[in-house]
C-alpha cells in the first residue's frame, strides 16, 4: 500500500502514524528501504525510553570517529518532569474544536531508531504523554493534531466493534486480517467515515 501511495505522489514526504508498539526501527527501517528516506514516522514515546543529546560536531583535528550520540539525557519520564516548567501553551485543533495544550518540544537522539527525532511532551492536569517524529520539519501543533486524528480512527473502530458486537464476542478462530477487513466493510455500510473531521 505504501508503494502505491508513494507512486501516486512522487517526491511527497510520507508520514506514518502509529502507536508506541510500532514506534521502532523494526517498522521504520523496512519502510525506508522499500519507499525511501522521505518516509517518516510519528508515534507515541514509551515512558521508559532513554533519550540522548545530539552528537557534538566533528572537530577539525579530532582523532577517531565522530560520536553517533551525545550525552545521555534520561528517560521520557524524568525529562517530562524536568521540562514541565518550560512548557508553552499551543492552540491546536483536536476532535473538531480549537483547544489550548501545554507542551514542550526538543530534538534529541533515539537509539531505537538510530536517528534524531523531535519529541513533544504534552501536559494535562495530572498526566503527560510524549510523542515523537522523525520529520524534524513538523511543528508542535502539527504533531499533536496528526496524532489526535489517529486517535479518532481508533475510537471509530471501537464504535464499529461495539455496534456489530465483535467487542463482546470476538471470533479468535478467524485470521486477524479477515477480522480487520470485516470491520472496515461493516463500517462502510454504516456510513462511518473514519477519517473525516466533524
Amino acid at each position: 500500500m505504501l508503494l502505491e501511495i508513494s507512486a501516486a505522489f512522487p517526491g511527497t514526504p510520507l508520514l506514518i502514524v502509529t502507536d508506541s508498539w510500532f514506534g521502532n526501527d523494526g517498522l521504520l527501517k523496512p519502510m525506508r528501504k522499500t519507499v525511501g528516506q522521505h518516509c517518516h514516522m510519528l508515534s507515541r514515546l514509551r515512558v521508559n525510553t532513554t533519550l540522548f543529546a545530539l552528537p557534538p560536531e566533528h572537530q577539525k583535528h579530532q582523532l577517531g570517529r565522530s560520536r553517533k550520540y551525545g550525552d545521555k539525557m534520561g528517560n521520557a519520564t524524568t525529562l517530562a518532569n524536568k521540562f514541565h516548567e518550560r512548557a508553552t501553551t499551543y492552540s491546536v485543533n483536536l476532535y473538531g474544536k480549537q483547544r489550548d495544550v501545554l507542551a514542550f518540544d526538543n530534538i534529541m537522539m533515539l537509539k531505537t531508531l538510530k536517528c534524531a527525532v523531535r519529541v513533544v511532551w504534552i501536559y494535562r492536569r495530572s498526566q503527560w504523554v510524549a510523542l515523537f517524529t522523525t520529520d524534524l520539519d513538523l511543528t508542535v501543533e502539527q504533531i499533536i493534531e496528526y496524532y489526535g486524528a489517529r486517535w479518532k480512527i481508533e475510537a471509530a473502530f471501537k464504535e464499529i466493534k461495539q455496534e456489530i458486537g465483535s467487542s463482546k464476542k470476538p471470533n479468535s478462530k478467524l485470521p486477524c486480517c479477515y477480522q480487520s477487513s470485516q470491520l472496515l466493510h461493516d463500517g462502510r455500510h454504516r456510513n462511518l467515515d473514519l477519517c473525516r473531521s466533524p
